[in-house]
């Protein structure tokens, strides 16, 4: 497939996210797929694997309000696609405001997604999740910290 059949495939990939369309989503990806998201204290982080792990992500991402004011670019060479963009939103559970501006890098294959890795601003997406303060979580530490 040719870098732009890929990227076509990126477009796809995210329209059936908007859409909720997840039969959509697992006819574009390996059955391997591979997800991942950096960071701690935010819940979407971690590697996510497999069609089970692509549901469970987009399930967590349902907890975010999320928009792009900007249509993303995106950059294609080979079997990678660069999808670059700024992002805003809130988490539901903090009611916390986000910027982000990310990079995806994607792997397709034969048509489909196998790999994605995202670039993001962990310290803004774990601050907008974060349900204990500061101070509170760093009091928490010391306590735990100072048992024997």
């Amino acid at each position: 497939m040719s870098a732009q059949d890929n990227v076509q495939t990126v477009k796809d990939f995210f329209s059936a996210i908007g859409d909720g369309d997840m039969q959509a989503l697992q006819a574009l990806c390996a059955e391997d797929i591979e997800w991942i998201i950096p960071g701690e204290d935010w819940p979407l982080a971690g590697t996510h694997r497999g069609h089970a792990g692509l549901a469970d992500v987009l399930q967590k991402a349902t907890e975010m309000e999320i928009s792009s004011p900007e249509p993303p670019e995106f950059v294609a060479q080979g079997d990678r696609v660069l999808m670059v963009g700024f992002a805003k939103g809130k988490v539901k559970a903090t009611n916390r405001l986000f910027e982000d501006y990310f990079v995806f890098a994607i792997t397709v294959r034969d048509g489909k997604l196998t790999n994605i890795r995202e670039y993001v601003d962990t310290q803004a997406l774990a601050w907008a999740s974060e349900v204990l303060p500061s101070a509170e979580r760093a009091r928490r530490n010391a306590r735990t910290s100072a048992q024997p």
